[in-house]
């Protein structure tokens, strides 16, 4: 499966529009993908999954602080419900993520996505990308309306 649908479409089903196109693209790039077409080594999601991590562990560990959690174990049992490849996999498959991204010949071959942690790194690389466009609110507000974060 390669990109089927334009990443504009996913805009609109999450409500956020880049400024920078260039981030959304690249958060829809798998590394065997941008090997194969031979595009430039910051191309790809890689780094943009590993800030998206970030990202959505700072805001829900924040919304669990603000809502009362002093309990340091506490908090790291919750955020660990909170966030989990499964949840991931799950708000990525409800936008039908896959479909979005670029994947390398041998990925689509294999349907790597069928794979929780990959699916779930794409979603993370879009949440880097939200992060570097738009700052923390907007990474929040369409995780929000991705049912990611807690009330």
């Amino acid at each position: 499966m390669t990109a089927v649908l334009f990443p504009e479409q996913l805009e609109r089903i999450t409500g956020y529009s880049f400024r920078d196109k260039s981030l959304l693209l690249r958060a829809l790039t798998r590394l065997a993908y941008s090997k194969e077409q031979g595009l430039s080594e910051d191309s790809h999601l890689d780094a943009l999954a590993t800030l998206g991590d970030a990202v959505i562990e700072l805001i829900i560990l924040t919304r669990l602080v603000k809502g009362g959690e002093h309990d340091k174990g506490a908090v790291s049992l919750k955020k660990m419900d909170l966030v989990n490849m499964s949840v991931l996999r799950d708000a990525a498959r409800s936008i039908h993520l896959e479909q979005y991204v670029r994947w390398g010949k041998g990925e689509a071959r294999m349907h790597v996505w069928t794979s929780g942690r990959v699916l779930a790194e794409c979603m993370e690389a879009f949440a880097g990308a939200l992060y570097l466009d738009g700052g923390i609110d907007a990474a929040e507000e369409v995780l929000e309306r991705l049912s990611l974060l807690p009330e």
